[in-house]
């Protein structure tokens, strides 16, 4: 299981930027992904996450409205739309997947965002 993760960057306050998750080695139209982040001496956090099928998704409340999770199964990719950027926004974000069967989760390496003037 690989996952990479890009697009992170330097965003001026109420920006955008749209973060990619590239997976492979697992039936990635098969499996939730979710995207997490982490700012420096904070407990990685919950952004979004996106059922299999169905694509039903759900926000942790400080993104809902300004962040869109997404999935192209054909590409095995997985998208955050990140938009009306916040200083407090500024995390390592990593993509994330859980594999039920073997009763763990895999991790991408982060990218990093930046919300800063």
């Amino acid at each position: 299981v690989q996952l990479v993760e890009s697009g992170g960057g330097l965003v001026q306050p109420g920006g955008s930027l749209r973060l990619s998750c590239a997976a492979s080695g697992f039936t990635f139209s098969s499996y939730i992904m979710s995207w997490y982040r982490q700012a420096p001496g904070k407990e990685r956090e919950l952004v979004a996450a996106i059922s299999s099928i169905s694509g039903r998704t759900n926000y942790a409340d400080f993104v809902k409205g300004r962040f869109i999770i997404s999935r192209d199964n054909a590409k095995n990719t997985v998208y955050l739309q990140m938009n009306s950027l916040k200083p407090e926004d500024t995390a390592v974000y990593y993509c994330k997947t859980r594999s039920v069967a073997q009763g763990r989760d895999y991790w991408g390496q982060g990218t990093q965002v930046t919300v800063s003037s």
